[in-house]
């Protein structure tokens, strides 16, 4: 059985193995140019998500509780991540 602490280190992680893989695909895949305003966003993204989803494993609801929310809250991030790279929706903030 995993510890808070544990969980807490795994749902951090995440992130941090995702921004990594992204610095790793800007130095050395052809095409890929962030800038670091765009690091910046994603690690807000990323670890703004991995809070909120910290938050809701930690409370006393059902396993089914947590699922939906989390997958909601996933889902939220993906349509904002989308929204940003190639505007979607076509909101002011929309990339390319």
């Amino acid at each position: 059985m995993t510890t808070e602490k544990e969980k807490s280190t795994i749902i951090f992680a995440v992130p941090f193995v995702l921004l990594v893989a992204a610095v790793f695909g800007n130095l050395f895949v052809e095409g890929w140019n962030w800038s670091p305003f765009d690091f910046i966003i994603a690690a807000a993204l990323l670890f703004g998500t991995a809070s909120f989803i910290n938050l809701v494993i930690r409370s006393k609801k059902s396993l089914r509780y947590k699922l939906m929310v989390s997958a909601a809250i996933i889902l939220v991030l993906a349509m904002v991540w989308v929204e940003l790279a190639v505007g979607i929706f076509g909101s002011p903030v929309a990339g390319s």
